[in-house]
C-alpha cells in the first residue's frame, strides 16, 4: 500500500523533508507492509489521518471480529 499526496511534509524536530519509506505496521500479531513518509534523521513516521481513521480502522475491526 502506498499513500499519496504527502509531498512537502517536513519533520518538526529535524526540519528534514519526509521521504517515502517501507514500514511494517502491526496490530494484534498481524503485520502489514505500508509505505509511509518517514524522517531520514530521527526515523519518525507520519501516519496520515485518512489512513489512521479509514483503512487502519477497517483492518482493526476486521481483526477484532475474527
Amino acid at each position: 500500500m502506498q499513500i499519496a499526496n504527502d509531498e512537502g511534509l517536513v519533520c518538526a524536530t529535524c526540519h528534514l523533508a519526509l521521504t517515502p519509506t517501507q514500514v511494517s505496521v502491526s496490530y494484534m500479531g498481524s503485520a502489514f507492509p505500508v509505505e509511509l513518509p518517514c524522517c531520514p534523521g530521527c526515523g519518525l513516521i507520519y501516519v496520515p489521518e485518512s489512513l489512521a481513521s479509514g483503512k487502519m480502522l477497517q483492518v482493526e475491526q476486521a481483526l477484532e471480529d475474527k
